[in-house]
């Protein structure tokens, strides 16, 4: 990225490609669509030359002779990566999933629930609506593991802290996503890859992992925004003996404040209504910046909601640090419900 911000200030292959992005706001993340569109090229074999700069294809070689052919492999291909910059980043992180459990466990311990309703807006192609599909494990108190033995998606030690499990049963799943992507596709799944660093080949390896569970288990996620999206899924209320689950991660800082302010609305009209746990993996609300929090707000009809943050996380989730104390160790903030 720092050749790429030379080349622009110099009138190069970059500034040609993003024309017309020159006032993009800084959310649009035009540097990550770029590099998507290159790695794409790279995965489906235009650009073979590359490939020994990129770890998740078995690369090798000094990153710090990349740019060169980089640059030339651009000039190839502006057009194409010019139209790539229409794709905005979408990093569907199966690991977050870590989050999700640890915020169910607490959501079912505390509201006494154990049949969930599963909605995500800003799902993306809903691999973290699979996590009952994947093997989690943690070591404290005494060594817990959470989902099938055979999954291929194993996280293990994932969390740091105490750990109380409870069981549980999703009985329905539903996401929704600007752009959906379908995992079960060619076109998904290398959309899905093309925005995972090349150097992290951890995360390549899960996430290959999650594609196999997802095109085994297809999920359904709806075209729309989160608001509209939310208002038509909480105007029908479950079975009493389920909890509703909306969940996110990593999303809220693509949300306008007008957004964000309907979906708070939208929550609380339906916690008087519905058993309801919010569970976000997000950053500050104020600053969108450092690690993200687990936090979870828990409504029920009659009673104030009680919202706890319960952990921090790495912001590609599969690493949970909870609280030190017990319970999670983090006084509850009353809200008025």
């Amino acid at each position: 990225m720092d050749a790429m911000a030379d080349d622009w200030d110099q009138g190069g292959v970059v500034r040609l490609i993003c024309a017309g992005w020159e006032d993009a706001p800084a959310g649009d993340f035009v540097q990550l669509r770029l590099l998507a569109g290159l790695h794409r090229l790279v995965l489906t074999g235009q650009e073979p030359s590359l490939a020994r700069f990129y770890p998740n294809l078995g690369g090798t070689a000094d990153p710090a002779g990349a740019w060169p052919p980089v640059r030339e492999a651009m000039k190839r291909h502006v057009a194409e990566l010019a139209d790539d910059l229409r794709i905005a980043p979408q990093t569907n992180e199966p690991g977050r999933a870590v989050a999700l459990l640890v915020g169910l466990f607490h959501s079912v311990r505390q509201s006494g629930l154990a049949k969930i309703r599963l909605l995500e807006p800003g799902a993306s192609a809903g691999l973290n609506l699979l996590l009952d599909h994947y093997r989690i494990s943690g070591r404290q108190p005494q060594p817990w593991w959470y989902g099938p033995a055979e999954s291929p998606v194993v996280l293990s030690d994932a969390v740091l802290g105490a750990v109380t499990t409870a069981p549980f049963t999703i009985v329905e799943r539903r996401g929704c996503d600007l752009a959906p992507i379908d995992a079960t596709t060619a076109e998904g799944r290398l959309r899905l890859i093309s925005f995972v660093w090349p150097f992290h080949v951890e995360r390549h390896l899960r996430l290959a992992a999650a594609l196999q569970v997802a095109a085994e288990h297809p999920v359904s996620i709806d075209e729309a925004g989160a608001s509209g999206w939310l208002a038509a899924q909480l105007s029908v209320a479950p079975e009493p003996d389920v909890l509703t689950v909306v969940w996110h991660s990593v999303t809220r800082v693509y949300w306008t404040a007008e957004e964000r302010t309907k979906v708070a609305g939208l929550l609380a009209a339906a916690g008087r209504r519905m058993p309801l746990a919010y569970i976000t993996m997000e950053q500050n609300a104020s600053t969108y910046s450092g690690n993200p929090e687990l936090d979870v707000t828990l409504r029920q009809p009659g009673a104030p909601a009680g919202a706890t943050i319960l952990a921090s996380a790495a912001g590609h989730g599969a690493t949970v640090r909870l609280a030190t104390v017990p319970d999670h160790g983090v006084p509850v903030r009353i809200i008025e419900p």
